[in-house]
């Protein structure tokens, strides 16, 4: 199919289809379940799959679901959507504001939910006619904000199969008609850590005579993030940086304990792998100047997403031929975390910023907070942009004949 065609195509499909795919968008908005909590959500995305002949299946813990688009024959390539809410309240004014009290979707992820599902409907149609070369699997992951969703979804068997995956996230920062692309890292990795500090505790009078756990643990705070700064290569941008700090009670005694914890961010996937032992040797090497006992927890939260630069290369060329040219704008790396990247350690794949903000709208409400919308026209231009982007990667998969390259097959 041609670049022309395709367009004609999407453009009648979603004449059809749009003001439908919103109001979904606005049932998940009125209606959003937090991770491991999204059983509305999966069952009115079943639904509507199975509405079209389609077949999904509920992961086993009984929130997300994967469904396969196409046949066997040929590639398959990844869609992915995110389908949790934050624990945020909905500060908007608007018809659609969240029911659930404390819960909203200030991420976007009922956004990118209504684009796959509306990008999987339209491909099931091409299937039918005989136009999709390979299969699409449609991946609707809970959890992305706990986050732990990624990893269910692969322990399901999500990702078995698949070449190649892609995913959206809303970026207020764009124009509605514009995603930004970039290779390499575009979010960071993010761990929690937390450090316990021990000692025999005593008098403020007296710090000589016992162990003074808050010069130590004050210590600590300074001297292990600066440490950290120097054992690595700084273009890596591995982080510690500290969130709550707590230690005694009253003003003249020393504590005998007292803890301090914050986030690990990277952007460079070798430094992440080999910070818990890094950051470890460093806390033993501040601590033990001082005679405090310490006890160190590390959580993994998730990898640094690492767009692979063939798979952007695809994003762009879909951008061009659906959206127009001049829409694939280069987009900044983030320190925010994201667990697609636990995908992109197993199989190449991109993420995509899509422009969620009204063109010439001065708005700076980011996500995360209470009174973040969308220009709900992006549903429609992320289901343009989804649909190409698995038709060019699945025919740059599918080679339909020997040295035929994507661009002479779409454009």
């Amino acid at each position: 199919m041609r670049a022309r065609e395709l367009r004609g195509e999407l453009d009648a499909y979603l004449a059809e289809v749009e003001p439908g795919l919103v109001d979904f968008r606005r049932d998940l908005h009125m209606h959003p379940e937090l991770a491991f909590a999204e059983y509305r959500t999966t069952q009115r995305i079943a639904a509507r799959l199975s509405e079209a002949g389609l077949v999904p299946a509920v992961l086993p813990k009984g929130t997300g679901l994967i469904c396969d688009v196409g046949s066997g024959d040929g590639p398959t390539v990844a869609l992915r959507a995110d389908i949790d809410a934050l624990a945020l309240a909905d500060e908007k004014d608007v018809p659609y504001r969240s029911t659930v009290p404390g819960c909203c979707h200030a991420c976007g992820h009922d956004v990118h939910t209504a684009i796959v599902l509306g990008t999987g409907l339209f491909l099931a149609r091409q299937a039918a006619a005989g136009l999709l070369p390979g299969r699409v699997r449609l991946i609707f992951q809970p959890a992305e904000e706990l986050p732990g969703g990624a990893l269910e979804v692969m322990a399901g068997g999500g990702i078995t199969g698949v070449d190649r995956i892609f995913a959206v996230h809303c970026d207020p920062k764009v124009d509605v008609g514009q995603v930004g692309l970039r290779a390499g890292p575009i979010t960071s990795a993010c761990d929690k850590v937390t450090i316990r500090v021990a000692g025999p505790g005593g008098h403020t009078a007296r710090p000589h005579l016992t162990v003074d756990l808050v010069f130590a643990l004050a210590k600590i705070l300074t001297e292990l993030p600066a440490a950290l700064s120097r054992r690595v290569d700084p273009r890596s941008s591995l982080s510690l940086v500290w969130g709550r700090v707590e230690a005694g009670s009253v003003a003249n005694a020393i504590p005998d304990d007292g803890i301090a914890q914050g986030t690990v961010r990277c952007l460079d996937e070798t430094a992440w792998h080999g910070a818990p032992d890094l950051i470890k040797s460093l806390l033993e090497s501040v601590a033990g100047a001082y005679g405090v006992e310490t006890e160190m927890d590390y959580t993994r939260g998730v990898p640094p997403t690492i767009n692979d630069e063939s798979s952007v290369q695809m994003l762009r060329e879909a951008a061009e031929r659906v959206l127009g040219e001049g829409s694939a704008i280069p987009t900044e790396q983030s320190l925010g975390g994201e667990d697609f990247g636990w995908y992109l350690e197993s199989i190449p794949g991109a993420m995509a910023r899509l422009g969620v903000r009204k063109p010439g709208s001065t708005s700076l409400v980011d996500i995360h907070q209470g009174t973040f919308d969308v220009d709900e026209s992006c549903i429609g231009m992320g289901v343009r942009f989804m649909a190409a982007t698995a038709l060019t990667a699945l025919w740059e998969g599918h080679r339909v004949s020997a040295g035929e390259h994507v661009a002479e097959a779409l454009t």
